[in-house]
């Protein structure tokens, strides 16, 4: 008998070893299929840009891709896009671009870059056609500068102006007993309002609207320029509710024909000299992605970190900005003698005021020994203006979201909730009479009110100083432009809080130029893990978002993300963004 449990033991432990191997041999040889060789585009190309899809800082890696049988490859981050169409421009195999209208999914800034690098590529004399059923505003933005733009017959443009809109609390939570214990500085630090009004605060309402005017306004300036039409024309179409119908952007010329998908096709095989029935190599951008190789060679080195998402504690999480890993990153590239210069491309409405100020100090340290520039995104604001704010240049666009200097704090006192709505009570015992301060099941003693008003107003001070000294302005100025008030990136510049209206490639530049050299390639930051670690990334991410989507739902799904930022928020100081709405 103990000798068959012998064999068999043994036998068990072949297998195991075996098939383990087997299993290991099998990712090597599917990984090798992954990375092996490049795509081939063909000639006679069309380069498709989608722009409903929604473009983060940096590519969405998708490790069976390959395999996908709807071609579903890396969604590229915008620095990819830009330099992909700049790729285009110069590539004999692509003749033109088209462009889809019906949605888009990116923030303005992300679509003033990619609209910039179209207007580059006009420049090589290829075309660029774009189509929609219905158009709307911020797609139409970037679809202006196309050499001819359609719309369904039955479709139209939307052309009704800007609407910001923001949702308010204050009355659910006096229905659940819950008081949201709130301390601020900064008039304008509206991120605490949708808890204690019932709408918008006269500061905030100003705040906005300015913000609002200026986007609309260079929406209607940029469109008018690149249509050849009088901005003045234009806004009174929005505002006499002139383009209600298809025919109306006819006529206005809004759009240059009234078509369907099949007969925007058949203009383009026209382009091409195609014949009626021949099919067009339209190659999605995400493939031409994986076609090319379209980075920049060099003999120097740059950095190029990209953050984007909540500043918080710890490692983070995708599209997160962790304290630790972020820091640690700069200090890579800091220390790494054969970097010669250090750029960070922010987007992020910003978070906890202590991983902001450490995240300022590293930089300020990088910049003892190298260049540092900043790019700002879609958004770049409170926390993530504060850790940019001693950079040796800040680049942003014209309809970039930035500033917001203020801080806050919110601790909710759910007492009255559990006792009223759960019947549950809370006592305790203490060693000291504040012990207790940082709870949720007890209304704050007007000391401890005091103690955490204190520590919101010592890091408002501390972040006027940061950017008093990082910017060279004066005290009583950036308490003038802070107060918690958001600018756009045009603002900003006027005021002092950016250096230069441009896109992280001109920062990149900029970068270059202060590092002494022309002769570069980047290293881009977090780095791209290999595919092993892209598939297990890729299934931690899925498998923990629908397990949950899968218990809560679609709508109970929205509200524990929403609860969990607000989670971050309690009990520790935010320079965060001073709102969330959405532009209409």
């Amino acid at each position: 008998m103990g000798g068959f449990l012998k064999s068999f033991l043994g036998a068990l432990s072949a297998l195991i070893v075996f098939s383990l191997a087997g299993l290991f041999i099998l990712i090597l040889w599917l990984g090798s299929l992954v990375t092996s060789g490049r795509i081939s585009v063909g000639t006679q190309g069309v380069l498709v840009l989608d722009l409903s899809q929604n473009f983060h800082e940096q590519a969405v890696l998708n490790p069976l891709g390959k395999w996908s049988a709807d071609d579903e490859f890396d969604l590229p981050g915008v620095y990819d896009i830009t330099r992909l169409i700049g790729r285009a421009a110069r590539d004999s195999s692509i003749k033109g671009i088209y462009l889809k209208c019906d949605d888009n999914a990116n923030g303005f800034a992300a679509s003033e870059e990619i609209r910039q690098a179209l207007t580059e590529f006009k420049k090589s004399g290829k075309f660029i056609f774009a189509f929609g059923d219905v158009i709307p505003q911020k797609a139409y933005y970037v679809g202006s500068v196309a050499d001819a733009i359609y719309c369904n017959p039955k479709g139209g443009v939307d052309w009704r102006g800007f609407a910001g809109e923001m949702a308010f609390f204050k009355g659910m939570l006096q229905k659940l007993d819950i008081e949201p214990q709130i301390f601020y500085a900064g008039k304008f630090k509206s991120a605490t309002e949708p808890l204690r009004e019932v709408k918008m605060t006269d500061a905030n309402r100003l705040q906005t609207s300015v913000l609002l005017s200026d986007l609309y306004n260079r929406f209607l300036a940029q469109t008018a320029s690149a249509r050849g039409l009088d901005s003045g024309l234009l806004r009174r179409c929005v505002d006499g509710h002139l383009i209600r119908y298809a025919d109306d952007a006819l006529s206005y010329k809004l759009v240059d024909g009234l078509i369907y998908d099949d007969q925007l096709k058949d203009k383009i095989r026209q382009r091409l000299n195609m014949t009626k029935d021949g099919n067009i190599n339209f190659i999605p951008i995400a493939k031409y992605r994986r076609a090319v190789e379209f980075r920049k060679y060099g003999k120097e080195l740059i950095a190029v970190i990209y953050a984007e998402g909540d500043i918080i504690s710890g490692k983070g999480d995708f599209r997160e900005i962790g304290g630790d890993t972020y820091r640690a990153l700069i200090r890579q590239a800091r220390m790494d003698n054969d970097i010669k210069a250090i750029v960070i491309r922010i987007n992020s409405g910003g978070g906890s005021s202590l991983v902001s100020e450490n995240l300022w100090r590293e930089l300020s340290v990088a910049r003892s020994k190298k260049p540092v520039v900043v790019s700002f995104g879609d958004v770049a604001a409170s926390g993530a203006y504060y850790l940019s704010c001693n950079a040796d240049s800040i680049f942003a666009q014209a309809n970039t979201i930035t500033g917001s200097i203020g801080v806050f704090s919110i601790l909710p006192n759910l007492q009255g909730f559990f006792k009223n709505k759960l019947g549950v009570t809370f006592d305790d015992v203490k060693t000291a009479p504040d012990a207790d301060e940082i709870s949720v099941t007890k209304p704050l003693t007007a000391t401890q009110r005091q103690f955490i008003q204190n520590e919101v107003d010592s890091i408002y001070h501390d972040f006027r100083s940061r950017v008093a000294e990082g910017r060279k302005l004066t005290m009583e100025f950036v308490d003038s432009i802070g107060q918690g008030r958001v600018w756009s990136g045009s603002r900003a510049q006027q005021l002092g809080l950016v250096d230069r209206l441009g896109s992280l490639q001109d920062a990149i530049n900029c970068a270059a130029k202060m590092a002494g050299t022309s002769d570069y390639r980047l290293r881009e930051y977090p780095e791209e893990k290999d595919w092993l670690g892209q598939l297990f990334e890729s299934y931690r991410r899925s498998s923990k978002a629908q397990q949950l989507q899968g218990e809560l739902g679609e709508q109970g799904y929205r509200l524990y993300t929403g609860l969990r930022s607000i989670r971050s928020m309690t009990g520790s100081a935010q320079t965060r963004l001073p709102f969330v709405f959405s532009i209409n």
